[in-house]
């Protein structure tokens, strides 16, 4: 059986995820074989495997620190919200229903056998797997049926690390009154401390590491700084989502990229590759009000989510709706990503309830309309962009590849009156997407990984604008693939992990 670490935090988007492929990068790099693994994940930003199966992005992060390919097994619980006291459940990488919280809270412990078949799978792969837990440990509310902390180290045997996130403020708090809400033994298996996300002298901390031993007798393994290192993050509490990134300079030779958040907005992470350049600025938008605000925009884009009826009704409501199709009519450019491409055609009909049922129109900019099935697709696949309209011409010929992950079906209107293109070809004979002049859909996730698409449409957006062509392909001669990149985030992550923390004293927790 594989040796194990689990880490666990006092709340939500202490760091958790990070610090675990942080964690998961330095044992690779000393030679250990190592895996991730989280047994219940509750986040809108999922991915699909190899095996066709979904997971959670954050365990798809932590597998590539751990320098191997992401399996179902790493996360065998994900739930997916469709309202504020409903989720999605995906077992073992597919659908098994919609629930609410208070019935899945009473079934929880009829999926232990499914949390420790998917373990078991991993421990005969790894050397070492190191856990992730989720929320706190100390939600007593929901510790009768816990399967995913203290539950699970109990279950698994794994001594513990608990997170806090100094950032908030209240760290010492955060650790102590978590741990006071432990019994003994649950207490016996926390074995350090870490605080994360500190900014400043360390000097100051005193004596505050000292008074935690003294009154609980666990030690401070270390102090992270705050990072910013681009790695994908995993959900809607993400600081991506609240700031973007903003591009110092003459606005007229930067791109302006705004992404809708939308209220249920799931794999927000499709963008990152676009804003690792210096010509770049990406903002979000959450109001009418503030879209109109914006003097410069190049592109919108409007991602996935995870409830499109509730979502587009939100954009009518909010005048979003409105304030978006105005720019589109004044020459702004949109790229919708699945559910944001349902939005843009002209009807959305979920009678199936698969995402929480109803009907609702669409934006009107692209002649497709939209049913919900009880089955969703779910593929890794590749494509390649045929002709285009002029609007987007610089695309052509491209191959790109994606993933699949939506239970609607987009098809075209029956006597649509205009020209359209589909986006591209598959690989398995199938169309995707739609084009109509400065309008474009597509179901593909992880479209603007493949290096040569994200090149071209910033080329074709940038010289739209009056950006000098040489310079931007400067830009992109000095930068390395987006996969060398995240590569090279990674490795900054595990050298501040070294840095940081008493990496000596976690090894003799795990045994090594």
């Amino acid at each position: 059986m594989a040796k194990n670490l689990m880490i666990q935090g006092t709340m939500s988007n202490a760091g958790k995820s990070l610090l675990t492929a942080g964690i998961l990068r330095v044992l690779r790099q000393d030679g250990f074989a190592v895996a991730p693994f989280k047994s219940q994940n509750m986040a809108l930003n999922s991915c699909i495997t190899g095996e066709g199966l979904e997971m959670g992005r954050a365990q798809v992060m932590q597998a590539e620190a751990a320098g191997i390919e992401p399996q179902a097994c790493m996360n065998p619980i994900l739930l997916k919200p469709t309202s504020d006291t409903g989720s999605q459940l995906i077992v073992h990488g597919r659908v098994r229903g919609n629930y609410s919280a208070r019935d899945y809270f009473h079934m929880k412990k009829e999926l232990i056998p499914d949390i420790l078949s998917a373990y078991d799978t991993l421990s005969g792969q790894a050397d070492i797997i190191v856990i992730e837990g989720a929320g706190s440990p100390a939600e007593i509310n929901l510790k009768e049926n816990d399967i995913v902390n203290m539950g699970l180290a109990e279950l698994l045997d794994a001594p513990v690390l608990l997170v806090g996130d100094i950032d908030r403020g209240g760290v010492f708090a955060q650790l102590l009154g978590t741990v006071m809400w432990m019994e003994e033994e649950e207490k016996r298996r926390v074995k350090g401390f870490i605080i994360n996300k500190f900014r400043g002298d360390e000097k100051l901390l005193s004596p505050g590491p000292e008074m935690l031993y003294h009154r609980c007798g666990i030690p401070t393994l270390g102090v992270m700084p705050y990072l910013n290192v681009q790695i994908d993050d995993e959900d809607s509490l993400s600081e991506q989502l609240a700031c973007g990134s903003r591009t110092q300079g003459d606005p007229g030779q930067v791109i302006h990229i705004v992404t809708v958040k939308l209220p249920h907005i799931s794999n927000f992470t499709d963008v990152n590759p676009l804003v690792r350049y210096p010509f770049v600025s990406l903002q979000y938008v959450d109001s009418a009000a503030r879209l109109e605000s914006l003097r410069d925009v190049d592109l919108i884009i409007l991602p996935g989510t995870k409830n499109t009826v509730k979502d587009m009704e939100w954009l009518i409501d909010t005048g979003l709706d409105a304030a978006i199709r105005n720019r589109v009519s004044a020459g702004c450019r949109i790229i919708g990503i699945c559910g944001g491409y349902q939005m843009l055609g002209t009807g959305i009909t979920d009678e199936a309830g698969s995402e929480g049922g109803g009907a609702v129109r669409g934006m009107g900019l692209l002649p497709v309309s939209t049913d919900f099935t009880a089955v969703k697709r779910r593929s890794r696949i590749t494509g390649t962009i045929g002709s285009m309209p002029a609007e987007w011409r610089e695309l052509e010929g491209i191959t790109v590849g994606g993933y699949e992950i939506h239970m609607g079906e987009s098809f075209c209107d029956e006597g649509a009156g205009y020209a359209f293109d589909p986006f591209c070809a598959l690989s398995d004979g199938r169309a995707d997407g739609c084009v109509r002049g400065r309008v474009l859909g597509t179901y593909l996730h992880g479209l603007m990984e493949t290096d040569e698409f994200t090149r071209r449409l910033l080329i074709l957006l940038g010289v739209e604008k009056g950006i000098d062509r040489e310079r931007m392909e400067q830009a992109f001669g000095e930068s390395e693939s987006y996969r060398a990149f995240k590569e090279s985030r990674y490795d900054i992550l595990a050298d501040a992990v070294r840095a940081h923390l008493d990496m000596e004293r976690i090894c003799e927790i795990i045994g090594i």
